[in-house]
Formats: structure tokens, C-alpha cells, sequence
């Protein structure tokens, strides 16, 4: 028995292969891939795994990615399963509006947060920021309880659109300072601690709200090039998704999980 976890973003697909459907299951194999890539899976790859038994994946790069990353995976016999927000699930209960329409790479990285935390300590509010090429920050309350998110533009795309609305601003990449005194360092500062001025802001939101210290927690691609620019203490977690699509398989096939 293996289980196979897939996050799809909106740049890269990441995967993992686990001995099995369950939160403490060790990792066998693991990869990515950019989106262009990915119909060279099922030769490169993914050729030489074992044919997993389970698969659950996360996407949010729209159903024709989602097709391809299906046809690499045909010549296994295994139903290809993907997260869709729900009402409730793995200890967390969504308060989106439409429920259904939140992200589901969100929605399975507040679980990963949650149970992350939970192994860690008792139940208090959070705050789960993912940067990647879009930046999420999120809020839950120490019940559980999504209470609603921020979502911004990250680095890339904030860069893009400076570059693509203003003369003279295709520049180098630059370094993060406090008073930056050149253009690359302007733009790449700007970005950074508009970045941190979002977290900043949620991290007090949900500290009025519910009148104690929250709990940050960061993954994505790009969190580490946040981390030295974040106010307040804040955890960085690698795998933040692969986390919740562990957690969330361990319920969903739990009948058929044999340790």
C-alpha cells in the first residue's frame, strides 16, 4: 500500500509517494515539476515508482492541468482523487462564504497548520501564510474556525506589473533594505514588506478578535525569502500541504489503511 500526494499551484507540481495513507506514513520518493513539464511524467519520474494505491491531490491551476497530471498517471490502476473545500473536515469548519469556492490549496494547508500545531501544543488562533506565486495569508480562531483570508500578488507578479505599467523599471532583481537607495533594491524591498505589512495586519485582526497571541505559521516556495523580513515570531514549515493532504487521507481512507 502506497499513497501518492499531489499539490498542482499555479507554477509547479509538487508530489509525494508515502508508504501509506496516514499522517506518520514515512516518504518514499518525492519531486517537481514546472507545468510545462508535466506530460513527461508518467516516462521520467514517475516511471520507476510502485503504483500507488491512493491518491489525493490539491490543485488550483484549472481543469486542463488537472486532465494532463491524469493522463500521466493512466497507466495505474488508481482513481485519481482532489480536494474540493468543504463545510467542515479534519477538525476545521470553513467559514467562506461559499465554502466550496475557497482555494483548495488553502483549505489543505490551514489543516496541515491546524494538526501541525495540535502535535505541538494546545489549540490556539493561527494565522497560515503561503507564499508563492500568489501570497495567502488566513485566519483561524483557537476553535478551529476559518474566520477569512487576504489574498496578494507575490514578488513575480508584483514585479511584472510595475514592469508592464511604468517606463524604465525593468531592472535586476535586487536585495531587501531598510532604505534602499537604488531601484532593484526599491522594487524587491517594496514587495517584501508589502508582503509583511499584510501578515502584520491579519496577525492583528485575529489578535483583537479573539484577545490572545496568535500562532504564524509560513510555507510555500518562496516563504524563506520572507522570513527575514516577517514581523513577529513565526514558524516556517516545509511541506505545509503534503501535511494536510496526509492528514486529510488519513480520515477519508482510514477503513482501508492496514499498519
Amino acid at each position: 500500500m502506497t499513497f501518492l500526494a499531489i499539490d498542482v499551484g499555479n507554477t509547479r507540481l509538487k508530489w509525494a509517494l508515502y508508504t501509506h495513507p496516514h499522517r506518520d506514513a514515512p516518504l518514499l520518493a518525492q519531486g517537481a515539476e514546472f507545468l510545462d513539464n508535466i506530460d513527461k511524467l508518467a516516462d521520467g519520474a514517475w516511471a520507476t515508482l510502485a503504483a500507488p494505491t491512493h491518491m489525493l491531490g490539491c490543485i488550483v491551476a484549472g481543469d486542463v492541468v488537472r486532465r494532463r497530471v491524469e493522463a500521466q498517471m493512466e497507466n495505474w490502476d488508481i482513481a485519481p482523487q482532489w480536494v474540493v473545500a468543504s463545510a467542515g473536515e479534519a477538525g476545521l469548519s470553513n467559514g467562506y462564504d461559499h465554502p466550496s469556492r475557497l482555494g483548495a490549496d488553502r483549505w489543505v494547508a490551514m489543516i496541515g497548520a491546524w494538526h501541525h500545531a495540535l502535535s505541538n501544543g494546545p489549540a490556539r488562533p493561527m494565522v497560515v501564510v503561503m507564499v508563492g506565486t500568489a501570497v495567502t495569508v488566513d485566519a483561524i480562531d483557537a476553535s478551529g474556525k476559518f474566520l477569512g483570508g487576504l489574498i496578494l500578488p507575490g514578488h513575480g507578479i508584483m514585479l511584472r506589473a510595475l514592469e508592464s505599467g511604468t517606463a524604465g523599471l525593468h531592472v535586476p532583481t535586487g536585495e531587501v533594505r531598510e532604505f534602499p537607495t537604488n531601484t532593484s533594491d526599491a522594487l524587491t524591498s517594496g514587495g517584501t514588506f508589502a508582503i509583511a505589512g499584510a501578515v502584520n495586519c491579519m496577525v492583528q485582526h485575529l489578535r483583537a478578535h479573539c484577545g490572545v497571541e496568535p500562532k504564524c505559521v509560513m510555507a510555500g516556495g518562496a516563504g524563506w525569502k520572507m522570513a527575514p523580513s516577517m514581523p513577529g515570531q513565526f514558524e516556517l514549515v516545509d511541506n505545509l500541504i503534503f501535511d494536510g493532504l496526509l492528514e486529510l487521507a488519513s480520515n477519508r481512507f482510514k477503513d482501508q489503511i492496514r499498519l
